[in-house]
């Protein structure tokens, strides 16, 4: 599933891939229980989860990855030294199968994403 036209995030969960849709299930799970005050909804095709009606996380199942896209460069460069290791675009986080999902440094990247409010890219 590269982008898709599912109008709910349950929607897009079903459709995904029997490979993917735990790990995705799970990262759903993480960002309703750490985003305390965001707003989850559909945007570009893919889960995303506002504050103030600004995305600052979202997540999507790839052909061959799982990304997380941490909207936020000040998390990220608070987090350079944990991300160093990791497969990272500009603004996404890539795993390469759902077995290789940190779950812990997901639950740390949303945790310093709700903490403030800050500028998205």
């Amino acid at each position: 599933m590269v982008q898709s036209d599912a109008r709910t995030v349950e929607a897009y969960l079903a459709e995904a891939r029997d490979g993917q849709r735990e790990a995705l299930t799970r990262l759903r799970e993480l960002c309703r229980a750490e985003l305390t005050g965001f707003t989850e909804a559909m945007a570009y095709g893919m889960p995303v989860y506002q504050r103030d009606g600004t995305a600052e996380i979202a997540f999507a199942g790839q052909r061959r990855y799982i990304s997380l896209y941490l909207l936020r460069p000040d998390v990220r460069d608070a987090f350079a030294d944990r991300l160093a290791g990791q497969d990272m675009g500009k603004g996404c986080l890539r795993f390469s199968r759902p077995a290789a999902i940190d779950y812990t440094l997901v639950r740390d990247l949303l945790r310093a994403t709700a903490a403030a409010p800050g500028t998205v890219c």
